[in-house]
């Protein structure tokens, strides 16, 4: 069975509030964490810079006149080493910008596309140079060092906001002797950070995207690049599914057709001679026809179900809840209709997240929330089972992204080991208003 409103439990929705919240405050903990790791490795390369050419420089030329000479010989090669030494930190400045644009489409439902320069093929003598040269003159190089520096400061009070309301709450309303309405204050600190960090991750990531996104030309590049990779990777599913559903009709409706026809054929030789048989022939080939229609329909509802087209995606996928093995709360709040082909996007990709959760995930329960904000069709799909779900693995979340990225369309997912999963879809799209009769 399968609760199709959550409205009518409030307290599953509170459950559900609750649990958001404990899990977007420790995602903040994480994020402060790598604010602070960014924060150390961007002083190290200001150090390996400023320090040692003109330390070296300072003190050659700071009275000490005699050794000036020499203090440019080993200012120069120091400064060369310092240059070296920050061209692999601006690296790890790198490797954590693309953490955090890969843990921001996870965790707060903005996906960061790279914006970097393609590195130049360099080989011999001189690939350390133009390493060199490659990382100093992209422009993302230095938005990341910049990142490094002020998100020590927002990613820190993003974590410490909802986790020092928590602490709050919790040392008042266990704190010995505290009056009533300590507690009471205790609590409603509790309840606002749980509130507030969901809403402060999707501002951290909105904030790194605004850092670590792409830029003019760069951001140009991009989007030509992911339209010409949708474009053929749409075109290959079609393709794909075109195959497929001539395969199934040949090898299903298609066969059972031919034999039908070959029994009605047998049936109209003999019809004179043995009425009987004939009679036993034309049940055969009513059987036959019901099997081939009931194929036909099949095949139909994995094209396009006719509740979707009928109904809208709401109530396709509430049909779907119903006919799935699990405890659904689905939630859906849509005042209007997608075009069809955001419908059908959507509908087969939450078909596809409810299989995976049926084969893999051993959940007891589900929620399914449909919204329409900002331009956005939003499906969140949760469950409760043991996590590790990851795209790489092949459990049909990979085929889902492709499916979305042909409509311009994102797929965040946040599955630890131990669970829960929580499933972010957003497909751009405007919702067509009701239609309304007039009496």
């Amino acid at each position: 069975m399968s609760d199709q409103r959550t409205r009518e439990f409030p307290w599953a929705r509170i459950g559900d509030q609750a649990r958001k919240g404990l899990v977007g405050t420790g995602h903040g903990i994480a994020f402060l964490g790598l604010a602070l790791l960014g924060l150390v490795v961007s002083l190290l390369i200001v150090a390996a810079v400023a320090l040692p050419g003109p330390g070296l420089v300072a003190y050659g030329l700071g009275g000490h006149h005699n050794a000036a000479g020499a203090a440019l010989v080993f200012a120069l090669p120091a400064l060369v080493v310092g240059l070296f030494v920050a061209s692999r930190l601006l690296l790890d400045v790198r490797g954590l910008a693309r953490l955090a644009r890969r843990l921001s489409g996870q965790w707060c439902g903005v996906p960061i596309a790279d914006p970097y320069l393609p590195q130049p093929a360099a080989h011999g003598k001189k690939a350390s140079w133009r390493r060199l040269g490659w990382l100093v003159t992209d422009p993302a190089t230095w938005r990341d060092l910049l990142w490094a520096v002020v998100n020590g400061c927002v990613g820190g009070l993003l974590a410490i906001l909802p986790a020092g309301l928590l602490v709050v709450g919790f040392i008042g309303l266990f704190a010995p002797y505290a009056p009533l309405p300590l507690r009471v204050l205790a609590v409603a600190a509790a309840a606002s950070g749980l509130w507030v960090a969901p809403q402060l991750m999707r501002g951290y990531g909105i904030f790194a995207r605004s850092m670590l996104g792409p830029r003019g030309n760069a951001e140009l590049a991009q989007r030509v690049r992911h339209l010409a990779e949708t474009r053929t990777e749409a075109l290959d599913t079609g393709a794909a599914e075109i195959r497929r559903i001539e395969r199934d009709l040949h090898d299903g409706a298609q066969a059972r057709l031919v034999a039908m026809g070959m029994t009605l054929d047998a049936a109209g030789q003999i019809i004179d001679t043995n009425p009987e048989a004939a009679r036993a022939l034309l049940w055969e080939a009513r059987d036959a026809s019901v099997k081939a229609l009931a194929e036909l329909r099949a095949l139909v509802r994995g094209i396009h179900p006719p509740v979707l087209a009928d109904r809208g995606v709401a109530d396709a996928i509430a049909a779907l809840a119903l006919d799935t093995p699990l405890r659904i709360h689905l939630a859906s709040d849509l005042y209007g209709r997608p075009p069809a082909w955001v419908e059908s996007a959507a509908y087969f990709a939450v078909s596809e997240l409810l299989a995976n959760v049926s084969k893999h995930a051993e959940a007891r329960e589900t929620w399914i929330d449909i919204r329409h904000t900002d331009g956005m069709l939003r499906i969140g799909v949760t469950d409760n089972g043991h996590g590790g779900a990851d795209p790489a693995r092949g459990t049909g979340l990979r085929g889902i992204e492709r499916r979305l990225a042909a409509f311009d369309g994102i797929l965040a997912i946040s599955s630890p080991p131990g669970g829960p999963t929580a499933v972010t879809m957003e497909i751009p799209c405007e919702l067509s208003l009701p239609k309304t009769s007039s009496s």
